[in-house]
C-alpha cells in the first residue's frame, strides 16, 4: 500500500460535499482541508467533531505543504485563476466541468501544468461510471465497429440557471461522455447548435447538438430543462452493432444489440445498393458497482504516482471546452455549422484497467 497523498477541497457548495467523502473514504488519500467563503457551510460538510481544517482563506490553503492536491468546486468562471494559483503553489489539481469558461483559460491552464509537471485533471465524473468505462471498451475493442451515429438524450424537468444555458449546464456530460468513448476522441470539424428559450428567462432551455465527426459518422445531442419526464439515453450505433445506454434502468443500464443494416452493391453497377436488415440477438453485460467519484479519485492518486496524464485530463476538458464555444457562436449566429478549433491535444492511450 504506497503512503496516503493529502488533498483539500476548495468549495463547499453543490458538489464539493460529494468530493470531501469521497477523498475521506478513499484509502490512497487523506482529506487535510475544506476551504469556503461561507465557514459553516464547510464545517458542515467536514462535520462537528471532524479533525479536517476548515478555511476561508485559499491563499492560505494554497501555502500548506501538507497538501499534495487540490479540488476545485467552484463556478466556471473562478476555475482560472484558482487552478493558476494551485499550480503555482506546485499542487496537482483537479477541477469541476467545465475546465474553465473561456477557451483561452483553459489553454493557458494546460500549458502551465504541463511547464510544472503537475497532473491537471478534469471531473468528468460520467467517465468513471461503470457502463460509460464499458462502453469505451467495447468500441475500442471493435465490438460494434466502426461508429455511424450516436444519438444523446438528457432531459428533465431541471433547473433554470441564472448564468449559463442549458448547453452549457447539461451538455458538458454527454459531450465528455463522447470524448472518453469515441476513438481518438471528440474531435468535430463543426457544430451547430439550435436553442429555444420558450419562458423568456433570456438563455436557451432546450437546445440541440449536431456534430459532424470523421468518416461520415453524426452525433446528436438534445438537452432540455423543461421537460417534465426525466431521460438520460445514449445510443452508439456501428457497423456491426449497436450499443443503448439508459442510466435510469438500474437492472439492465447498458444493452448491445446485434441488429442493423448492412448495405450491399453491385459491383458493375454503384448506383444499384441491396439493403438487407440484421436482426440478431440482445445481450446486457455485467456491470461492477462503486461509485464513480471513487473511481475519479483513485485515478487522480495513480497518475500522480505514475507521472502520467490521468484519462480525464485538461486536454479532454479542452476538447470539450471548444465544442461549447463553438456552440455559443452556432447558436448566435442562427444555428449556422460553426468550425471547432482542433489545436487540443489527443487522448492518451492509457490503459483501461486503470480506470476499471
Amino acid at each position: 500500500m504506497s503512503e496516503q497523498l493529502r488533498a483539500a477541497v476548495i468549495g463547499a457548495g453543490y458538489w464539493g460535499p460529494n468530493l470531501a467523502r469521497n477523498f475521506r473514504t478513499s484509502p490512497d488519500w487523506d482529506l487535510v482541508a475544506v476551504c469556503d467563503l461561507d465557514e459553516d457551510r464547510a464545517r458542515k460538510v467536514v462535520g462537528p467533531r471532524s479533525t479536517v481544517d476548515v478555511t476561508t482563506d485559499v491563499h492560505a490553503l494554497l501555502a500548506r505543504d501538507d497538501v499534495d492536491a487540490v479540488a476545485i468546486a467552484t463556478p466556471a468562471r473562478t476555475h482560472a485563476p484558482l487552478v493558476l494559483a494551485a499550480l503555482e503553489a506546485g499542487k496537482h489539481v483537479v477541477v469541476e466541468k467545465p475546465i474553465a469558461d473561456r477557451g483561452t483559460a483553459a489553454r493557458e491552464m494546460v500549458r502551465r501544468a504541463a511547464e510544472l509537471d503537475r497532473v491537471l485533471m478534469v471531473d468528468h465524473t460520467f467517465c468513471y461510471t461503470a457502463p460509460v468505462l464499458k462502453m469505451r471498451e467495447l468500441v475500442a475493442d471493435g465490438a460494434l465497429g466502426d461508429v455511424h451515429f450516436v444519438d444523446s438524450v438528457r432531459i428533465n424537468l431541471g433547473l433554470v440557471q441564472p448564468d449559463v444555458d442549458v448547453f452549457w449546464d447539461l451538455a458538458p456530460h454527454d459531450l465528455s461522455i463522447l470524448d472518453f468513448v469515441l476513438p481518438g476522441g471528440l474531435v468535430p470539424t463543426a457544430v451547430a447548435a439550435q436553442g429555444a428559450d420558450p419562458l423568456g428567462a433570456g438563455q436557451a432551455c432546450v437546445g440541440y447538438l449536431t456534430l459532424p465527426l470523421p468518416d461520415g459518422a453524426i452525433a446528436h445531442v438534445h438537452v432540455n430543462w423543461l421537460s417534465p419526464t426525466k431521460i438520460r439515453r445514449m445510443v452508439i450505433g456501428g457497423s456491426k452493432r449497436t450499443l443503448v445506454w439508459d442510466d435510469l434502468s438500474p437492472q439492465q443500464r447498458l444493452t448491445v444489440y446485434d441488429r442493423g443494416v448492412d448495405l450491399g452493391q453491385s459491383l458493375s453497377d454503384k448506383t444499384q445498393a441491396n439493403v438487407s436488415y440484421r436482426l440478431g440477438d440482445a445481450w446486457a453485460p455485467a456491470l461492477p458497482e462503486r461509485e464513480a467519484l471513487g473511481v475519479m479519485v483513485a485515478e487522480l492518486a495513480d497518475a500522480i504516482r505514475e507521472g502520467r496524464a490521468p484519462r480525464t485530463d485538461g486536454h479532454a476538458g479542452l476538447r470539450v471546452l471548444d465544442v461549447l464555444e463553438s456552440a455559443s457562436l452556432s447558436l448566435a449566429d442562427g444555428g449556422r455549422l460553426t468550425p471547432v478549433r482542433t489545436d487540443a491535444a489527443t487522448p492518451a492511450e492509457t490503459p483501461l484497467e486503470t480506470v476499471a
